[in-house]
């Protein structure tokens, strides 16, 4: 089972949270790219972040994100290791 590229956009959106900080949000502006924009309303809907354009990571989201981030050190880890 492969992610979808919206689920990919959203993961992406998590992994710009500062989880050693839950008094630091992130704000993705109108500018955006309508991409960035779409994943980060999408969360809002699911309930992993506070605000339609970022805000907070709710509970959810911070074990979400919390799995996230494990999952791209796994990986790297194991990508340095084969180049190394």
């Amino acid at each position: 089972m492969l992610l979808s590229e919206a689920q990919h956009q959203e993961i992406n959106v998590l992994l710009q949270f500062n989880l050693s900080s839950m008094q630091e949000g992130i704000k993705v502006h109108s500018n955006a790219e309508p991409d960035l924009i779409a994943a980060t309303c999408r969360l809002f809907e699911k309930g992993l972040i506070t605000q339609e354009d970022g805000g907070y990571l709710t509970s959810l989201g911070h074990t979400a994100t919390e799995h996230a981030q494990a999952l791209k050190t796994i990986l790297s880890a194991a990508e340095a290791e084969l180049q190394g």
